[in-house]
Parts: C-alpha cells; structure tokens; sequence
C-alpha cells in the first residue's frame, strides 16, 4: 500500500531500545520482539511494515526508498555518507570512534610520531578524513571484524574503532590516544519519503524528539 509507512530496524544492539522508543512514540511493536528468525512484520490495520536489516545496510534501504525511515548509528552514518536525511539524535547505543596503540608503543609518544604507518579499520572513510586533516599520510587496510588483531600479528601500528566501555582494548594491551567523534543511534528519512508522507513522518519525528529530548545519552 501506497500509504503504509515502512520502517528499518537494526539487528543486534539497538534493536530492542529502537522498538521501545517506537512503542512509546505510539506505534504497534506487536511481534517485533518474539520471532528473531522473521525480517519484515505487516502491521495492516496501523498501515505500518517493519524490516529487520543489518546496522550497515539500514542507510542503503532508506536511501533507495525501501524503507521509508529506519534507526541507525551516526558512525554508520558517517563511514558510508549516504543521501538521507538525519532527524533525530536517539541518545542510545553510544559509543566512541577512537584511535588506538599497543601500550608499549604508546607509552610517552604522540600520535604525530605515527606517520607513514599502517592503520587497520572497518571504518576507512573515518580513518582517512580523520588522518588528513591532522596533516598525516598513512596506508589503511580495511578489516571486517577482530580490528585488535592486527597489530599483534604486525598487519598494522595502530587501529581505528569504535569502542563503548574500551573493555576489549585493555584485553588486547591497546590504549586510545586519540578520540575522533563520539556516536548514537539516528533516526533518518528518505528525502522523498519525507515529502510524499510528511503528514505521518513528521508527526512521529516531534513525538520522538519530546521522548529523547530531557534524557541524558545512555553510555
């Protein structure tokens, strides 16, 4: 239906705070939280559909139109720079995008010593627009998972990530020396979905915005 409003859902982290918020902006959650196996949920009646996505495609559906709207952490955000439109912060699933060194080669040394070395992220585009205006050249290898790894084994001097309580760094002898851009999770629009169904996008957009606006971002 022409009129239903469809709304992607992150798998993972910020997918149970994401239905909740939704719940008490008004909507019908009914189902969303008891069958992990199922990816799309009708609700007919409410004229809503919800699709469960992975985090990084969520920007990808909500840019081509197949969702209309959907939740999704500003580091998704950023890294991929898609065409959508950003409306509200969550205040939920922070965490920070840090650089970060074994301890030994940390200790008593600035990041600008760094130079010309290798960086390993799942985050490039972070890592080079961060390195660049620091006025320092480095090689980026991109990894997909296990980021600490790769100076153990000598892939990389240092890391890109993001971290939330910096508990895996410390099991991996790694330390932050530098924190880029601390991140939530978004509510976004497709910018024509925006304009076609205004009239049932903005309304939720002021119900959340008054539901997250008088609370503190969740660590």
């Amino acid at each position: 239906m022409k009129d239903t409003l469809t709304i992607a859902l992150p798998k993972g982290k910020l997918y149970d705070e994401a239905i909740d918020l939704l719940a008490e902006a008004g909507l019908s959650t009914y189902g969303l939280k008891e069958d992990s196996r199922k990816l799309m949920f009708h609700h007919e009646a409410e004229r809503l559909k919800y699709i469960i996505c992975r985090p990084t495609d969520i920007p990808t559906f909500v840019e081509y139109g197949a969702a209309d709207i959907g939740v999704v952490g500003k580091d998704t955000i950023v890294e991929q720079d898609k065409d959508i439109m950003e409306l509200v912060d969550l205040k939920f699933g922070f965490c920070r995008f840090v650089v970060a060194l074994p301890e030994e080669a940390a200790r008593g040394r600035d990041l600008s010593q760094f130079n010309h070395r290798r960086v390993a992220t799942k985050f490039p585009e972070v890592a080079d627009a961060f390195f660049r205006e620091k006025g320092m050249q480095v090689e980026i290898i991109k990894l997909h998972g296990n980021i600490e790894l790769a100076p153990m084994v000598g892939l990389a001097d240092m890391i890109v990530d993001i971290v939330s309580t910096g508990r895996t760094l410390r099991e991996n002898n790694l330390v932050a020396v530098e924190e880029i851009f601390n991140a939530t999770a978004r509510l976004v629009a497709n910018r024509v979905s925006y304009r076609l169904k205004h009239q049932r996008i903005q309304p939720l957009v002021e119900k959340v915005r008054q539901l997250v606006k008088d609370k503190e971002v969740r660590y």
